[in-house]
C-alpha cells in the first residue's frame, strides 16, 4: 500500500504573466504552478527529485503494482457503464413482459443514469473530505442490494426504483478511481493512466450490450441483474482488501475548513473546466442517444437478433478502443485540447453524415460507416476531457471527478429519451437518432472554441 502522508509539497516558480493564477493555485497544493524552461505547466507537484524534476507519489509504484491498479480501478470504473447498459438487449423483452411502451422502458434507463449522476455528486465531495475508501465501500454495497431488488421486482415501477438505486450504488467506482489516479499521478503520466480508465469507460457502454445479449441466451432478463449483483459483490471485496487509501489525513485537514459548496465553487469558477464539462456531457449524450435507441432501431427496423445486435456493439467498440489509445499518445505530445479540436469536429461531421445518407436511402452501411467514425471520435474525446478537468484541480480531484460523471450521465439520461420523443409515432429511425447526436456534437464543438479556447490552455507537466 502506498503511503503518501509524508510526501512534502514543493513550491515552484511563480506563474508567468498571462497565466491564469486562480487555475494555477487549484493545480498545486502550494498555490503555485511549475514552469519548465519558462513554459507554464499544470498539474499537482508532490516532490522534487535530485535533478529538480517533478515527482508524484505514484512515480514510486512498481510496474506490476501499477498494472494491478489499472485492472482494479478499470473494473470499478466499468461497474457504472455495465450497470446502465447490460440490459439494453432485453428492452424488447421487457416491453412485452410488462406490456408497456418503448418510451416507458427507456425511462428505466433514464432513472439509472440520473441515480448515477446524483450518486457521483454525493460521493465525490465526500471522498475529498473523509478519504476514498469509506464512500467506495458504502456505495458499492448499496449497488449489490439494489441489484438483487431489481432481479426480484414484480412491476415496472419497482424495477425503475431499483434501477435508480443501482445507479447511485455504481457511482463510486468511476469517481473514486479517477480521484485515486489523480492523487497518485500528474502531468503526462496522468494522461496515460486516465487514458486506461477512459478506455474502460468508453468501451464498457458498447461492450455491455454484447455481454447482455449473450446472457439472454442462457437466462431471463432477471438473471442479468443477478450477474450485476455478483459483479458488485466482487468489486466490494476487492475494494476492501486491495484498494489503498490514497488521500492521507494531512491532505483531508485542508478540506475541513471548507464546505462542499465552496469546493464546488472553486472548481466551477474555472472557465476551462466548465468548457470540458460541457464537451464531456454532450459527447456522452450523443453516445447514449445512440445506445438507448439502437436496440429498437436495429432489432425492430433492421430485424437484428439479440446476438447480431451485440456483435454490432463489438465492432463499434473497436473504434472506441482505437480512439482512446491514439488520444493518449497524441494528447501527451500535442495537448488534449488540440486532440479535442479534431475529435469534436469529427463528431459533428459523422452525425450529420448519418442523417444525409439515411435520407438518401444508403441503407445499413450508410449508417454503420459514419456511426463507427462517431464512436471512434468519442474514444478520442473521453480521455482528453478527464485529463483537462483533473489536471487543473488536483486538490479537489473527488469533487471534479464527481462533476464530470454527474454531468456526463445526468445530461445523457435527460437527453437520450429525446430520440423517442422526436420519433413520435413514426418509430425510431437512423435520422431521428442522429439528429439528437448531431445537436449534442454541435454544442460540444461550440463549447470547445467559445469556453475552453485551446490556445489559452497551458502544456501538461512532464
Amino acid at each position: 500500500m502506498l503511503d503518501t502522508s509524508s510526501t512534502p509539497a514543493v513550491r515552484s516558480s511563480t506563474p508567468e504573466k498571462g497565466v491564469d493564477r486562480r487555475a494555477a493555485s487549484d493545480a498545486t497544493p502550494t498555490g503555485t504552478i511549475v514552469t519548465v524552461g519558462g513554459t507554464p505547466m499544470t498539474g499537482a507537484v508532490r516532490t522534487a527529485g535530485a535533478s529538480g524534476a517533478t515527482v508524484h507519489p505514484g512515480d514510486s509504484i512498481s510496474t506490476p503494482r501499477r498494472i494491478v491498479y489499472i485492472i482494479l480501478l478499470g473494473a470499478l470504473t466499468a461497474l457504472g457503464p455495465f450497470t446502465i447498459d447490460l440490459y439494453l438487449p432485453a428492452f424488447p423483452v421487457l416491453e412485452a413482459d410488462f406490456q408497456t411502451s418503448a418510451t416507458a422502458i427507456q425511462l428505466t434507463l433514464t432513472g439509472t443514469m440520473l441515480g448515477f449522476a446524483l450518486g457521483q455528486l454525493i460521493v465525490g465531495p465526500l471522498s475529498d473530505k473523509v478519504g476514498r475508501r469509506i464512500p467506495l465501500l458504502a456505495v458499492t454495497a448499496l449497488h449489490v442490494i439494489a441489484s438483487v431488488a431489481a432481479a426480484l421486482a414484480p412491476t415496472l415501477l419497482l424495477l425503475g426504483g431499483a434501477r435508480v438505486l443501482m445507479g447511485m450504488g455504481a457511482a463510486a467506482g468511476g469517481v473514486v478511481a479517477m480521484a485515486i489516479v489523480r492523487d497518485l499521478f500528474g502531468g503526462r503520466r496522468l494522461v496515460v493512466m486516465l487514458s486506461r480508465l477512459a478506455l474502460v469507460s468508453g468501451v464498457a457502454p458498447v461492450a455491455a450490450p454484447l455481454v447482455g445479449s449473450a446472457l439472454l441466451l442462457v437466462m431471463s432478463w432477471r438473471g442479468i441483474f443477478v450477474v450485476l449483483a455478483i459483479y458488485g459483490l466482487v468489486m466490494l471485496v476487492c475494494a476492501l482488501f486491495l484498494v489503498p487509501e490514497t488521500l492521507p489525513r494531512s491532505r483531508r485537514q485542508d478540506r475541513e475548513t471548507t464546505t462542499v459548496l465552496q469546493r464546488y465553487k472553486s472548481v466551477l469558477s474555472d472557465r476551462v473546466f466548465i468548457g470540458v464539462l460541457v464537451i464531456g456531457g454532450m459527447t456522452f449524450s450523443g453516445l447514449f442517444s445512440y445506445l438507448s435507441s439502437s436496440s429498437f432501431l436495429f432489432q425492430v427496423t433492421y430485424a437484428f437478433s439479440a446476438q447480431e445486435y451485440g456483435l454490432l456493439f463489438a465492432v463499434n467498440s473497436l473504434g472506441v478502443v482505437a480512439g482512446v489509445q491514439f488520444a493518449s499518445r497524441l494528447a501527451a505530445r500535442f495537448g488534449p485540447q488540440w486532440v479535442m479540436a479534431f475529435s469534436t469536429g469529427v463528431l459533428v461531421v459523422a452525425s450529420i453524415a448519418i442523417i444525409v445518407l439515411d435520407q438518401a436511402g444508403a441503407g445499413l452501411w450508410g449508417i454503420m460507416v459514419p456511426l463507427f467514425l462517431f464512436m471512434t471520435a468519442c474514444g478520442f474525446t473521453f480521455p482528453c476531457v478527464q485529463v483537462l478537468a483533473l489536471d487543473r484541480h488536483g486538490s479537489a480531484a473527488g469533487t471534479a471527478a464527481s462533476l464530470i460523471g454527474a454531468v456526463n450521465f445526468g445530461v445523457a439520461g435527460l437527453i437520450s429519451p429525446v430520440v423517442g420523443w422526436v420519433a413520435h409515432d413514426a418509430g425510431i429511425t437512423a435520422t431521428t437518432m442522429a439528429s439528437v447526436m448531431a445537436g449534442c456534437a454541435v454544442i460540444g464543438l461550440l463549447s470547445l472554441w467559445l469556453l475552453v479556447r485551446p490556445r489559452t490552455v497551458g502544456q501538461l507537466a512532464p
